[in-house]
């Protein structure tokens, strides 16, 4: 049974929450805002670290019937394939990210594509992360066909 998946998110305008820190406010502000709008049946949210400002950024795919906050931009993503697998949120990630570098090792029709930053999102429902006590996150690793 294969555990990495293969998915490919399409280029696409994004809302960004820019680069900022939890606990400084800029991510909780993001999170509040996209937490208003209606839950779909899979995350439209994606986290990543810009290690070259030193933040995290907080994407949000965007539709042109949405009230962007000002302090908020909109972003052109450029998409792409990603290899992602799940495990818990907030617990050391390096297993799930080292079988999903495995995954795209023997398979020997991928790259890992240095140009895009990894993604995270959370999978799990408000309802299961009560009855289960955490949460489950996606790790996306981005991918290129060589």
């Amino acid at each position: 049974m294969e555990n990495v998946r293969i998915y490919e998110i399409p280029s696409c305008k994004m809302v960004s929450s820019q680069v900022g820190m939890f606990g400084d406010g800029k991510l909780e502000k993001f999170d509040e805002w996209f937490s208003t709008l209606p839950r779909p049946m899979f995350p439209k949210d994606f986290l990543w670290y810009d290690e070259k400002k030193g933040g995290f950024v907080w994407y949000y795919i965007y539709s042109e019937d949405m009230t962007i906050p000002d302090e908020f931009e909109i972003i052109d993503f450029p998409g792409g394939l990603y290899a992602v697998a799940t495990d818990i949120d907030g617990q050391d990630n390096s297993k799930v990210l080292n079988a999903i570098k495995e995954f795209i090792k023997e398979k020997e029709c991928y790259d890992e594509d240095s140009t895009r930053a990894y993604l995270g999102n959370i999978i799990t429902p408000p309802s299961a992360n009560t009855a289960m006590g955490y949460n489950q996150m996606d790790y996306y690793i981005p991918i290129k066909i060589v």
